[in-house]
């Protein structure tokens, strides 16, 4: 009996193995296919896009290395190719965490795509429009006039797509608390008792992250962390009901 039950666990646990594998490979076969997609579009996306916040700064940028530019490019086109396919590698996930899901919870399956990618996209334009612009203001206007700041093209590039990639992960915090809710690790009532905890640790958070002392910019930080966090908590409300909806059921 003990002996049929661990063959069957071990069963179990390859065929998880084996399906987690095959999401993996298709999730490589997304960011392939936009790799290709952003490599086709890299001129545009290199001088339109990611060298806009350094011209809106006045930031003169150089390349140190002989073949700098080239190894550059092959990096955003990567970084392009997750950020295109990020739908794809989503769903990707959570089909592969479906089984765990009850069967009226698996009709949403798309819908929580679409938000998790949402919540993704929304991080990724903040960090492009308000975290990136902060960050270079301050690093071309710090320091003496007797040093000139040319800045490596690698730095660069480096500095602004971890603000951006940044941005988009902290902004999944949503769907975070949704997991953390279903599983009963974290729950609205212990969110909303350290509410003013979590806005002194916001506050500190967009203080160290927003370079200088300008007061409005750790503000234009902190507002959309706020939100953020009682955006969560609305979250873990739904999700606790859920929860003990179906356990009711």
């Amino acid at each position: 009996m003990s002996r049929k039950h661990n063959e069957e666990a071990e069963m179990g646990f390859l065929e998880h193995l084996e399906e987690f594998r095959w999401r993996i490979i298709y999730s490589l076969i997304g960011i392939v296919i936009g790799t290709i997609i952003a490599w086709i579009f890299i001129d545009f996306l290199v001088n339109e896009i990611l060298l806009l916040p350094a011209r809106n700064a006045h930031i003169h940028l150089q390349n140190l290395k002989p073949f700098g530019q080239l190894f550059l490019f092959l990096e955003i086109a990567i970084i392009g190719g997750l950020v295109i396919s990020i739908p794809n590698v989503f769903y990707q996930l959570w089909k592969f965490l479906e089984p765990a899901l009850k069967e009226n919870e698996k009709k949403y399956l798309l819908r929580i795509v679409g938000f998790t990618t949402l919540c993704f996209v929304i991080g990724i334009i903040f960090g492009y429009y308000v975290m990136v612009p902060i960050t270079l203001k301050f690093a071309a206007k710090f320091g003496t006039s007797a040093i000139e700041n040319n800045f490596a093209i690698n730095e660069y590039f480096s500095i602004i797509i971890s603000i951006i990639l940044g941005a988009g992960v902290v902004f999944e915090l949503p769907m975070l608390s949704f997991f953390l809710s279903k599983l009963g690790i974290l729950t609205p009532k212990l969110m909303s008792k350290y509410r003013r905890h979590s806005i002194v640790v916001i506050m500190i958070l967009a203080a160290v992250l927003t370079p200088g002392t300008d007061p409005v910019a750790q503000i234009l930080l902190a507002i959309p962390l706020v939100l953020l966090y009682e955006i969560s908590i609305l979250v873990s409300k739904f999700s606790q009901k859920k929860v003990e909806k179906n356990e009711e059921n």
